[in-house]
């Protein structure tokens, strides 16, 4: 699989990482010297220095023979320039392109047909916002994902000391919670190491487990697990950016009681006029006086989205230490993503992190509907149709040599999700979900693909 990237940043060159390590053919396209550097000197992989809305920087990087197309600069003009190209110079390439500005967006349609025909326009503030507010649904959480559709999650939560599923052995989790609750254990977390576990392996006290629920059982689901906290109910956004923006306009027309706080009078005053529910403030976010006037302290959570990583994280910082219950941080910086647990921030989100995440299943072969990856890098969800010339299709799951850290999670079959057992066997459309340690994806792909053993 040939891959072409218009961009070395954040966005394209962790991209570039993952598919590089899964040794696909990748090539690297950008104007700046420094950043293409940084490419060649860590991965193998073509870089050329260029622009991505060059006819003749495309045809040097092979757009005819490719594959996939990924358009992502922070310039929403290049991205759409470049796409339209290589569009002409190859019809049938599948094309993605990020894109941010509301002046784009709101107008998708137009971008997805005609001369564009972009396959996917990938808009990471919106997929923020998302992961915002499945948060907001579970505060005890520490991560959530939703797949087929919406009826099944992944919930991460970090198990109270006092709860029932300590000690207990994975294959007794469900007498443990009771016949009647659809669940696997997905991952677990330990001494900040994930494992895809076994059903002899047991869960221990202070370990962050990955459940694999339908959605509608849910808050059972943790309630028996001795999980579900109270409720978020008073919130408050620092920063009306993009990202601040569309959240208080989801929040505004819900039961949050939402306070907004931006340092720029003229978005402030944009913001009132549009909002109706929410409060907005001209203010910083890390001005003590002010969230002590706010009574920052009696707040279920503070959400802080401001483009100034610096700035989230302090602001976040003091209002923990005013007494806020929950916080959550915006990060740009893959960098600073394993040092905001230890600070004491309780979330954090990654538009270039979203970004990848909605990248992913297009360059996975075989069927795939969603890839998200797990606890940063670590391990992938894939949601994928099992196709008929699958080595994972006619045989019993115990029959299929599933490789360690490998797991089928759940599958749907018409409008019913079932719960997999050693004895189920996987036929033709069935829609499932995996999870897997990363060296084990281009198995994974292979066995989605062909009649190739999974190990």
């Amino acid at each position: 699989m040939r891959v072409i990237i218009v961009g070395a940043g954040e966005v394209g060159f962790n991209v570039a990482r993952r598919l590089s390590g899964e040794n696909k053919d990748v090539v690297v396209i950008d104007m700046n010297p420094k950043a293409l550097s940084k490419v060649s000197d860590s991965l193998d992989v073509q870089t050329i220095q260029g622009s991505g809305s060059s006819p003749e920087i495309l045809e040097e990087a092979g757009v005819a023979d490719a594959d996939i197309f990924l358009a992502v600069t922070d310039k929403d003009e290049i991205n759409l320039i470049a796409t339209f190209l290589a569009n002409r110079l190859n019809p049938e390439i599948i094309k993605l392109a990020r894109i941010r500005n509301e002046d784009y967006t709101k107008y998708s349609d137009m971008f997805t047909e005609g001369d564009l025909r972009i396959d996917t326009i990938i808009n990471p503030d919106e997929e923020v916002v998302e992961s915002i507010l499945r948060v907001m649904s579970v505060p005890g959480a520490v991560e959530i994902n939703d797949f087929v559709g919406g009826k099944v999650r992944l919930v991460g939560v970090k198990l109270p000391d006092e709860s029932p599923l300590v000690g207990v052995q994975l294959m007794k989790v469900r007498e443990t919670l009771g016949d009647d609750i659809d669940v696997v254990i997905a991952a677990l977390v330990r001494d900040d190491e994930l494992i895809i576990p076994g059903g002899l392996d047991t869960i221990e006290e202070g370990d962050i487990v990955y459940f694999t629920c339908l959605r509608d059982q849910q808050n059972d689901l943790l309630k028996r697990a001795g999980i579900l906290s109270d409720p978020i109910k008073k919130v408050m956004i620092v920063g009306g950016g993009n990202v601040g923006s569309l959240l208080a306009q989801a929040l505004d027309s819900k039961k949050y009681h939402t306070r907004l706080i931006d340092n720029d009078p003229d978005t402030c005053a944009h913001l009132s006029e549009t909002l109706d529910r929410v409060i907005v403030l001209n203010g910083d976010g890390t001005d003590q006086d002010l969230l002590n006037e706010e009574n920052v302290g009696d707040l279920d959570m503070v959400i802080s989205v401001t483009g100034d990583e610096e700035m989230n994280i302090l602001s976040c910082l003091l209002a923990k230490n005013l007494g806020a219950r929950k916080t959550i941080t915006r990060i740009n910086k893959f960098a600073y993503i394993p040092l905001i647990e230890p600070i004491g921030i309780d979330h954090l989100v990654c538009p270039r992190l979203s970004a990848i995440n909605s990248i992913l299943h297009f360059v996975r072969q075989g069927k795939v509907i969603s890839a998200v990856s797990i606890k940063g890098e670590e391990a992938e969800a894939l949601e994928a149709i099992a196709q008929e010339n699958s080595a994972i299709v006619g045989k019993p799951i115990m029959e299929l040599n599933i490789p360690p850290g490998t797991l089928i999670l759940c599958f749907q079959r018409g409008d019913d999700v079932i719960i997999p057992t050693g004895t189920t066997v996987i036929e033709p459309n069935d829609r499932l979900l995996i999870i897997s340690t990363h060296k084990n994806i281009p198995k994974i792909e292979k066995a989605l693909t062909t009649k190739l053993e999974l190990y």
